[in-house]
């Protein structure tokens, strides 16, 4: 990929990976350049995501950006709180976030996903004004799905490590497994196609 194509990248909407009833649907920040330059969802090789969602227990193998419509038959999808690509989310505004938030609470009970996880808490703080919101389950819903905030699986998270972030998302993968329908306690512990 070019700096030229990824430039003409920027501000490109990348379609969501969605349908009804998921189990969970990843909300991430925005998508990348790399991503808008593609059109497939945590594309940037330096993202975590593809990798900690295997290591989770979400999906058999490791996929690629470019398979991110299998995530359907596993009963979950991928949006993002604000739809624009950017080279960095810090190019994004407040304003931007909360207009996000307000679409993705739209979103989320349009296509009735049982949890929404929200892979980044400042994304997730920002667009919901919840400015002491931690990793982990929420007490809050948004459009009738339990919440969880992820840590942000960007190459540039120095806090987190592939095995830590796994480990969330796995807290997550076994929240979703129990058939009752209480979140768990807060708290951190060490289709439709374009």
């Amino acid at each position: 990929m070019t700096p030229e194509e990824l430039l003409a990248a920027r501000d490109r909407i990348v379609p969501d990976v969605v349908a009804g009833g998921l189990r969970v649907l990843f909300c991430g920040i925005n998508p990348s350049l790399m991503t808008g330059a593609t059109g497939h969802h945590f594309a940037h090789p330096g993202n975590r995501f593809w990798p900690v969602l295997h290591l989770s227990g979400f999906t058999p193998r490791q996929l690629k950006p470019s398979e991110q419509y299998e995530l359907l038959t596993h009963g979950l999808g991928i949006t993002n709180v604000v739809v624009r690509a950017t080279a960095r989310a810090d190019e994004l505004s407040p304003a931007e976030f909360r207009e996000g938030g307000e679409l993705l609470s739209a979103k989320v009970e349009r296509f009735g996903p049982s949890w929404l996880a929200v892979v980044g808490v400042t994304a997730y703080r920002t667009a919901f004004g919840e400015r002491r919101a931690q990793i982990g389950p929420q007490e809050r819903t948004i459009g009738g799905a339990r919440v969880w905030a992820l840590p942000n699986p960007s190459g540039l998270n120095a806090h987190w490590t592939v095995r830590t972030m796994a480990e969330e998302f796995a807290r997550l993968r076994t929240a979703v497994g129990q058939e009752t329908s209480a979140p768990p306690a807060p708290g951190r512990h060490t289709p439709e196609r374009p």
